[in-house]
């Protein structure tokens, strides 16, 4: 008997995602619960679930399709798998990880006459077909099935780099191989790749033949000239990213305004406390927390940085929940963080710190992404000096902070050098007017140069 194996619920508003990856193969068996697929959506990836434990024993759609909301995406049959879909998903698998481990032990001299014939890449050769002739290293115990959980991408570095992916460890999440994980393998043999090898073979063979012709050396791609390009299709994510971004160009009238802050007190307070501080509530205390106590205590003088425009009305929020843009592998993604402006020191940079984390083990939902009134960006973390951010619709404002330097400046007359950061302040004009801005930006700049007053809220 086969079960269905359904696109869940994505969250509002998302009615359709696409097949990222295929983490279970025809044949496989799958526990309850066990992911079976990774879906890529609008904002974050959603692993699909076995609906029972069984044999997944049918893939309805490849990777790239584009799925609807309860579309069925493959069936699993409940119990163990016949004999023969075993034996088949079996040989795939060994098939597929012996590809590379084939290539590695082939005759030296032939690899060098590949490399001959073939500078642009490596020639067609029985490893692409998968056939029978799998060295028993490679059989599927001993891989634990790893091809079937390689993405297109890492596939073809695979192929492309000879490389046994059963003999390297993968760093990407539940210990899977990522593209930079094959390239390290591959460079790290290098200097004894089977290429260069069968190149000193050929060359001993000619040295006791005197008669036969000198061998040529093969040309490399980088003295043939050789360039080469990627096609690599957009994600879901990013092309998501895209669209909202071009749709706040083209519906908001942005504008960006700017200042600099001394960061002098907020540095001292923290190289003063942060022991104690860590000490006591097992967090480091970092900037943010000035950041998002100094935005909550602005945005009480001028709410309209944390409204929004909705239809023909003005939306005034009485709670500040922040969107806190974080760099993911995929590409930025914005968690909310609820009640900022309700949260102590400790448990906004706890908060930070959970969704950093879940953000690069790509564990982030959808509840996490939803809502947010206000964006901080932090792009001086990357080491930005400046830039104008773009507004996350509908939020009608993004903090846009950048990396600290020590620069001159005038205190009480005299030049100095402080460490100083630039703000900047981007904009619906429609809500809200340049005089409201600078007094936002204003207000967070006296907030961070005088933390005191985050204590007795002026």
């Amino acid at each position: 008997m086969a079960t269905d194996v359904k696109v869940p619920q994505l969250g509002e508003s998302i009615t359709e995602a696409t097949v990222g990856q295929w983490l279970k193969g025809p044949g496989d068996a799958v526990a309850l619960d066990e992911p079976i697929a990774s879906l890529e959506t609008d904002k974050v990836s959603v692993e699909v679930p076995s609906p029972v434990a069984g044999t997944l024993s049918e893939q309805l759609f490849n990777v790239g399709d584009t799925v609807a909301v309860g579309a069925v995406i493959a069936r699993v049959s409940e119990g163990g798998a016949s004999a023969a879909a075993s034996a088949q998903a079996a040989a795939q698998a060994s098939a597929q990880v012996a590809a590379p481990v084939q290539a590695s032990v082939q005759a030296p001299a032939q690899a060098a006459a590949d490399a001959t014939t073939n500078p642009a890449g490596p020639a067609e050769t029985p490893m692409l077909r998968g056939d029978e002739h799998a060295p028993d290293a490679a059989k599927p115990g001993a891989a634990n099935d790893a091809s079937l959980t390689l993405s297109p991408a890492v596939r073809r570095a695979v192929l492309e780099h000879h490389v046994d992916p059963s003999a390297i460890k993968g760093s990407g999440k539940d210990g899977r191989l990522t593209k930079d994980d094959v390239l390290a393998a591959a460079k790290s043999k290098e200097n004894s790749s089977p290429a260069k090898a069968g190149a000193q073979a050929e060359a001993k063979v000619s040295e006791a033949s005197p008669s036969a012709p000198a061998a040529q050396p093969a040309p490399t791609p980088a003295s043939a000239g050789v360039r080469k390009e990627e096609r690599v299709k957009i994600s879901r994510m990013r092309e998501t990213i895209a669209t909202r971004l071009k749709e706040a160009q083209n519906t908001a009238a942005l504008l960006t305004t700017f200042n600099d802050v001394d960061m002098s007190a907020v540095i001292d307070a923290r190289a003063r406390y942060k022991d104690l501080f860590e000490k006591k509530h097992g967090i480091r205390l970092g900037f943010m927390g000035f950041f998002v106590k100094a935005v909550a205590l602005a945005a009480k003088d001028v709410p309209s940085v944390n409204a929004r425009i909705d239809g023909d009305e003005i939306v005034y929020h009485d709670y500040l929940d922040l969107s806190v843009a974080v760099s993911a592998p995929k590409g930025l993604v914005v968690p909310v963080v609820r009640d900022a402006d309700r949260m102590s020191f400790a448990e906004i940079e706890k908060a930070i710190a959970a969704y950093g984390k879940k953000a690069k083990d790509g564990t982030l939902s959808i509840d996490d992404m939803k809502g947010g009134t206000f964006t901080i960006s932090n792009g001086g973390v990357f080491g930005s000096l400046l830039s104008t951010p773009i507004i996350n619709p509908p939020q009608s404002a993004v903090l846009g902070m950048h990396r600290i330097e020590e620069r001159p400046v005038v205190k009480d007359g005299a030049i100095v050098a402080r460490p100083m950061m630039y703000l900047a302040l981007t904009y619906d004009h429609r809500l809200v007017d340049g005089r409201e801005a600078v007094t936002f930006l204003v207000r967070v700049k006296e907030a961070i140069e005088d933390p005191t007053r985050l204590l007795i809220d002026l």
